[in-house]
């Protein structure tokens, strides 16, 4: 399931996606950054340019190169500020295309696996023409994204 909800200004992007696997298995792939390469579309250009660390921790500092559009590279930095073990972590964009950029991962082991529930409170930049932009192409290559994170994680972990 994939939404978007518009409220005060921002964008709220919520996915949930059952997973038929253990609990610290889907820590421990999620928890390392190594692994968005993975779950990112090819065609993004998706880079991590950082000391690559095997796991993430509170205060960490990542820095990616990402192409949104062909030939258009863009730096982008992200912090991990939160980190509650097994439960959730949340990654915020220090410098990057967005205004703003607030990114919960969470995890709830059930019967059938985990239920992995991410949720991004975004802003675009730019004002009346940031909402512009959100119509034409941002919503759609978010959703884009998420609908390929989903696929890969099918591919990876069964469904």
């Amino acid at each position: 399931m994939i939404e978007i909800k518009k409220h005060s200004g921002i964008y709220t992007l919520t996915v949930m996606q059952q997973l038929p696997i253990k609990l610290l298995e889907a820590w421990k792939f999620f928890s390392s950054p190594k692994n968005l390469t993975l779950i990112t579309p090819k065609h993004m250009g998706f880079q991590i340019t950082s000391c690559e660390q095997e796991n993430m921790y509170a205060g960490q500092m990542i820095t990616y190169k990402i192409s949104p559009f062909p030939r258009i590279k863009i730096n982008w930095v992200t912090e991990i500020t939160h980190v509650d073990d097994k439960l959730f972590f949340v990654d915020e964009q220090r410098f990057g295309p967005y205004s703003l950029w607030h990114h919960e991962h969470h995890f709830k082991e059930n019967e059938n696996g985990v239920l992995m529930t991410d949720r991004v409170s975004y802003k675009i930049p730019f004002g009346f023409l940031g909402g512009i932009a959100q119509s034409l192409f941002v919503k759609r290559q978010l959703m884009e994204i998420f609908n390929y994170r989903i696929i890969a994680l099918k591919e990876m972990f069964g469904e």
